[in-house]
């Protein structure tokens, strides 16, 4: 069977909030701090990365302004609100608590 790179299903913007509290970054930074934090595992496509910023600007978890880049290019910024943290401690617990169900899922059946 194939390895699957991509982040698994419901992760992705929690990904991205846990990795924008240590520092506002723009889409290709936050992609590739995925890939990175994930020891090259977890790799995030454009395709899903920026309709999933799109959705946290909407619900107000992240704010975004234009800044230019260290080679001159303006990028969008994503920094994480307090808001954005909230929701984040929230679903961390929730991914913890079914991760914990399904190893022990997983360890006995």
């Amino acid at each position: 069977m194939p390895r699957e790179t991509g982040v698994p299903p419901g992760t992705l913007m929690m990904l991205v909030l846990r990795v924008l509290v240590a520092q506002p970054l723009h889409g290709y930074a936050i992609a590739q701090r995925i890939h990175q934090l994930s020891a090259d595992e977890l790799r995030v496509e454009e395709g899903a990365l920026y309709p999933a910023l799109q959705k946290l600007l909407i619900k107000g978890w992240v704010k975004a302004a234009w800044r230019q880049s260290e080679s001159g290019r303006e990028v969008r910024e994503y920094r994480i609100t307090p808001s954005g943290r909230r929701q984040l401690e929230a679903e961390m617990a929730e991914y913890r608590r079914m991760a914990r169900a399904i190893a022990v899922l997983l360890d006995t059946a």
